[in-house]
């Protein structure tokens, strides 16, 4: 079989929950945005509903509607994107939490679906959704009034604790909220990380759960594991691949390994990628193709039957600098074809 094995440990997803929920004195949500970071959302949400998690966070209706048909009723979904226009009939039916973003949306909101749950947002700097200070002034009161279940921020720069940004945003959300009796939510992965002034009544890590920076403690979540589908030996002067992008210095053994760009793996980091044989990295040669890669397994005694791109030896970050990107784009890549495997949950 020529198909890669991306295989997905639902028990450590469930424990980066744990570690991060336990940092906090506050609810731990989960966020399962982007098909949980392009995981599963309905295998990753249900594991973590066992797990004692109760609130869901979702990018749009449309998410919080299939993520419904797999929670079942209890769990509350909150949709970022707020109560769009068409929303009303997938939010009543589907009993989702739109977090407003605006006056329009709450308008929108409270006229379409009278006494319906509903959270906000506001915008404590970072410029992306939600009330800015000065419409939060104008609305607050009326919209306290209808009793919302959360009210959110979300931070630009947790990645990098000792920025002035985070500090910056702590105080201006303070400034918007407190006094108020709605419950409050600030803190991101990093905001956990950055320590109880950040935790407000409910967190929504994301990255964390799946593996992934700025919590470095984080247990790996993915492996994937790709075929070899031919080996040859090349010799000095050769070239592998499009382009004739590499020529070997001397003779090398090349494997030819059965993934490519089309499977999300990023075509940019090909000079700087390596895969794994066990504990020996190899280097890609050449570029990136659309279902193909060269790697050079020189090194090794013998022709493996498969190499590692993603696990214990290499995390989605590593790889990530490979391409000059972040884990978050790693994951959500992944691409369709390959053979998906859970374990635990």
């Amino acid at each position: 079989m020529a198909t890669a094995t991306l295989t997905i440990d639902l028990d450590e997803i469930a424990a980066n929950w744990r570690t991060l929920d336990r940092m906090t004195e506050s609810e731990t949500a989960a966020v399962v945005k982007a098909d949980a970071y392009g995981l599963g959302a309905h295998r990753v949400a249900r594991a973590l509903a066992r797990e004692g998690v109760r609130s869901f966070f979702v990018a749009i209706a449309e998410e919080g509607a299939a993520l419904r048909q797999a929670l079942g009723p209890g769990p509350a979904i909150n949709v970022f994107s707020g109560h769009m226009p068409g929303d009303a009939d997938m939010i009543n039916d589907l009993e989702l939490t739109p977090m407003l973003n605006s006056v329009d949306q709450l308008i929108r909101h409270v006229e379409a679906l009278p006494g319906a749950p509903f959270g906000l947002q506001l915008d404590s700097g970072m410029n992306r959704l939600g009330m800015e200070p000065a419409e939060w002034a104008a609305v607050r009161d009326i919209a306290l009034a209808q009793n919302p279940t959360l009210v959110m921020t979300h931070l630009a720069c947790a990645d990098d604790p000792e920025h002035p940004m985070n500090a910056a945003q702590l105080q201006n959300f303070r400034e918007m909220t407190d006094g108020i009796e709605a419950p409050r939510s600030l803190a991101n992965t990093g905001g956990v990380l950055m320590g109880p002034d950040y935790h407000f009544d409910l967190a929504r890590p994301g990255i964390g759960l799946y593996g992934g920076l700025p919590y470095v403690d984080a247990r790996p979540v993915v492996t994937l594991e790709i075929p070899v589908i031919q080996c040859r030996d090349i010799e000095a002067g050769e070239t592998v691949g499009y382009g004739n992008d590499y020529s070997a210095p001397e003779p090398r053994r090349i494997a030819t390994i059965s993934a490519g760009y089309a499977d999300g793996i990023i075509r940019a980091m090909g000079p700087n990628a390596r895969v794994f044989a066990e504990d020996t990295p190899c280097p890609v040669t050449g570029r990136i193709s659309m279902d193909l890669i060269g790697v050079d397994i020189t090194a090794l005694a013998e022709d493996p039957k498969s190499v590692e791109l993603l696990g214990l030896h290499q995390s989605i970050d590593t790889l990530a600098d490979a391409a000059g990107s972040i884990g978050y784009e790693i994951l959500t890549s992944l691409g369709p074809r390959y053979t998906r495997r859970y374990l635990g949950g």
